[in-house]
């Protein structure tokens, strides 16, 4: 594997996109780059064992691909760092390569900045503990580590010499250094930058519960054989149950009924939380038998009673000896002289029970922290004045800004937000003397496709030449010979552009036989290098090709009018139009008559040219049209000489109905159209004939109808038949009436509506007489004059003086009323006042007096107290 795996790294063949023979040759060079596949086997490996170890392998690949192709540059002098200039790496964590110059001055500056800030707090620092950090990952190294000598990538070889087939600031040895975790292998990769990678070697080793043993590699001996543990728990009752694990087995969940300390509560818990303590108080007796336990939940016993044996008063200056544990301690009366939480002052209270006061008031004289002022407050209470810290902090450029500050300022807590030399970021860190961190990010730079590819300094982006890529380019060519070009390697830019024949078909329907000259897509914009200039928002699109040329063919064009024998020969692309001395001929929209205009631009043939000749309308026939209508009618055609059928004929035409009772307005192309005997149908107004028949009053009894009325001999309608003095009448049939007539011979036809049938009847006796009592009847009924009544004004006047009198009584009322109310409430508001006052007085008298009370209970106590003294 050691030979294998590092083999010379060769420059990559070239990135020419020409389609010339030799470039094909230069694929087959025979020093091709075999890292990616050296690595593949290696990625391989680690897919599913360790994201870190991954992480690792991509590392030394990118650190390999950017020293061979040149693009390693210094993160801090943000230059690129050549083959044979002297160069440090960090090999703790991100392994980053450095200028050896640039690492030196970069240490000397962070320990002379840190001496500083240790000799502005007035510590004395020492060489040895003076710290520098990795420009990078953050690493902190001592000062004596500070690099002195420049190296292999390895540590085995001083001064390297340059060599084009090694990789540049390697030995070209074998690598050599101890592998992770100390597994006792050393790497076997030629000398590389970056991390080495896992162990290879195969040895023997167990599953992480030790049920399975089987070969493995090195770096990947630590695995799980997927079956379940089965270690023994902690609680040494029960098993692991989970899939075989690395690290301590989780506690014991199994479920069970367990009793607390006490013994006295059941509870189910999990078997690692079997020992508790219930919330319930112990309250056993103690041994004197008068006290009860005080703990709570506990296992054993309570212990002896704590009232028990020599008893202190609550001050600690008198001791009792031989007191009973259910008696109370009696106070000594002295000073209690406990010291207080302050621990400058004692407590001034005489002895007593419980804690002594938490806040000391005693007056003291301080002085605030900056020392500007001094002022007597209480002990509890810390002195603090108004003044500003004008020193300026650590970062020299902000100054403490902080309230009576006492000299110890604490670090500027502003961001730095300087521009770094990236000039792509600001740094992110607390404000701070010196030159900023160099940009940690890195950059990036892959071909086209994105296939090859290395990091680079953030910063140096710009000044970086893509990789060299010898694999086939991955854009889709956009003209129309995408399927049959020919392939060419990845590249930067545009695809080159089409050599073969555009064969492109023209709208006339010719063929372009110009070399392809169709649009190219534009290059991948992720993967394209970051531009100076500030980068458009819009999507790039595809670079637009030229159009074809016009059509060079030479076809046969006609004239204007289309005649026939007027054609020429002219190119195709020439859209010039002409026109021939013949007339136009052509046929005017009447279809009845032709244009007799010279030859002359049709308006239908206005979308097949250019436009360049503006289209000329034939003749317009103003012709009256003279065809025949059909239907036939009277009127004639409204329009103009125009082709086709006349449209039909919507004049209005007035028919009466049959009896005459309506006009009916019909459109003549609708009434034309009907048969005779439609037409008479039509035409009925579908109401009763409202014809008089000709022997009596009445109306024809049908529906309106043609024709005459039927023989009115037959009318059946009832007529009343009077009498010549109106006596007597009967009601008949009028065709009877009519027979009444013809036997008298008379003709009833002009007889009137109101005398018809009048004096077929003839008088009896007693009509005359009945005309006599009518008429004596009519004499008594002479209506009397109506008398008229007096209206009575004395009532009506008396009433309306009785209301008024009443209202003016009722408002005499209401004044009274309101006047009693107002003094009502005057008097009621001052006794609510006096009533107010005299509580007050005597409840404020009554407080004094209860005072007083208290005051002379109090005393009495005091003496009493002092009386037993």
């Amino acid at each position: 594997m050691a030979s294998t795996a590092m083999p010379p790294l060769s420059p990559p063949s070239s990135d020419s996109d020409s389609d010339s023979p030799s470039s094909s040759r230069n694929q087959h060079h025979p020093h091709n780059d075999l890292s990616s596949t050296i690595f593949k086997s290696y990625l391989e490996h680690t897919a599913n064992n360790s994201s870190s170890q991954q992480q690792d392998l991509v590392k030394i690949q990118s650190f390999l691909t950017s020293s061979r192709s040149g693009a390693l540059s210094c993160l801090i002098c943000l230059e690129r760092i050549k083959p044979t200039e002297p160069t440090w790496s960090c090999s703790s964590r991100c392994f980053a390569v450095f200028h050896l110059i640039c690492i030196q001055s970069w240490a000397h500056q962070s320990s002379n900045l840190a001496a500083a800030r240790a000799a502005s707090r007035a510590v004395s620092v020492k060489d040895e503990s003076l710290l520098w950090h990795c420009p990078k990952c953050r690493i902190e190294y001592p000062k004596s580590e500070t690099p002195k000598y420049y190296y292999c990538f390895c540590g085995k070889l001083e001064n390297p010499p340059h060599d084009p087939w090694v990789l540049p600031h390697s030995c070209g040895e074998i690598c050599g250094r101890p592998l992770k975790y100390n597994c006792g292998h050393h790497c076997l990769l030629l000398c590389h930058p970056g991390p080495c990678p896992s162990c290879p070697k195969l040895v023997k080793t167990r599953c992480y519960c030790g049920a399975t043993e089987d070969v493995r590699r090195c770096g990947f001996k630590n695995f799980s054989c997927d079956q379940l543990c089965r270690k023994s728990l902690a609680c040494g009752t029960h098993r692991c149950g989970e899939i075989c694990h690395d690290g301590e087995c989780a506690p014991c969940r199994e479920k069970g009924i367990y009793k607390c300390q006490c013994r006295k509560v059941k509870m189910e818990r999990d078997c690692c939380e079997k020992d508790f303590r219930c919330d319930n108080p112990c309250n056993k007796l103690l041994g004197c038998g008068k006290h009860a336990c005080s703990r709570g939940c506990h296992e054993g016993e309570c212990g002896e009673c704590p009232f028990q044996g020599k008893r202190t008063c609550p001050c600690g200056k008198r001791v009792y000896e031989g007191m009973a544990c259910d008696v109370a301690v009696p106070l000594c009366g002295g000073t209690c002289d406990k010291l207080l939480t302050c621990g400058l002052h004692r407590c001034p209270e005489r002895c007593h029970r419980g804690p002594c006061i938490e806040t000391c008031r005693t007056i003291v004289s301080k002085s605030c922290r900056c020392g500007s002022s001094k002022k007597q407050v209480p002990c509890y209470q810390d002195l603090t004045c108004e003044r500003k810290c004008q020193i300026v902090r650590d970062c020299g450029r902000h100054a403490c800004k902080r309230r009576c500050c006492d000299g110890d300022c604490p670090p500027c807590s502003e961001m730095c937000d300087r521009r770094l030399r990236c000039r792509n970021h600001k740094c992110p860190a607390p404000c701070h003397r010196g030159a900023c961190a160099p940009c940690p990010v890195m950059v990036t730079i892959s071909c086209a496709c994105g296939e090859t590819h290395f990091e680079v300094p953030c910063g140096t982006e710009t000044q970086q030449k893509p990789p060299k890529c010898p694999k086939p380019c991955r854009l889709t060519p956009l003209c129309r010979h995408g399927a049959i070009s020919k392939p060419h390697k990845c590249h930067y830019g545009a695809c080159p552009t089409c050599r073969l024949i555009c064969d492109e078909e023209y709208p006339c329907g010719h063929w372009c036989k110009l070399r392809c000259h169709g649009p190219r897509p534009p290059p991948l914009p992720e993967f394209t290098l970051k531009p100076k200039k500030k980068k458009s928002n819009h999507e790039p699109e595809y670079i637009p090709g030229s159009p074809c040329p016009p059509c060079p063919e030479l076809v046969w064009r006609s004239c204007l009018g289309h005649h026939i024998g007027a054609e020429r020969m002219m190119v195709c692309s020439d859209r010039t139009l002409f026109s021939c001395d013949n007339l136009c001929g052509s046929p005017l929209p009447c279809g009845n008559h032709y244009c007799t205009k010279l030859c002359h631009r049709l308006k239908s043939d206005s979308s097949k040219s250019d436009g360049h000749i503006q289209s000329e309308s034939c003749d317009e026939c103003n012709l009256p049209c003279q065809k025949d209508r059909d239907p036939p009618c009277s009127h004639p055609c409204p329009l103009h000489c125009h082709p086709g059928d006349c449209p039909p004929c919507r004049s209005l035409i007035k028919r009466s109905c049959h009896c005459g009772s309506m006009v009916h307005v019909f459109e003549c192309i609708y009434y034309n159209t009907l048969s005779e005997k439609d037409q008479m149908v039509v035409r009925s107004c579908g109401g009763p004939c409202h014809r008089k028949l000709p022997n009596c009053p009445h109306l024809c009894p049908e529906l309106c109808h043609p024709g005459e009325c039927t023989s009115p001999d037959r009318c059946s309608k009832k007529v009343t038949v009077r009498c010549a003095c109106h006596t007597l009448k009967k009601e008949w049939l009028c065709q009877d009436v009519q027979a009444a007539y013809r036997s008298v011979s008379s003709d009833p036809k002009p007889t009137l509506k109101s005398q018809y049938g009048l004096g077929l009847l003839p008088c009896d006796s007693g009509c005359k007489s009945k005309v006599q009592v009518a008429d004596s009847e009519l004499l008594h009924r002479k209506s009397k004059a109506p008398e008229k009544k007096e209206p009575d004004t004395e009532k009506s006047v008396g009433k309306r003086r009785r209301r008024r009198e009443r209202a003016q009584e009722d408002q005499k009322v209401s004044r009274l009323q309101v006047i009693v109310k107002e003094i009502r409430r005057v008097i009621l508001i001052l006794a609510i006042l006096v009533t107010l006052f005299v509580l007050a007085y005597y409840g404020y008298k009554s407080l004094l007096w209860v005072s007083d009370w208290m005051n002379e209970v109090e005393a009495q106590r005091y003496r009493r107290s002092n009386h037993r003294l």
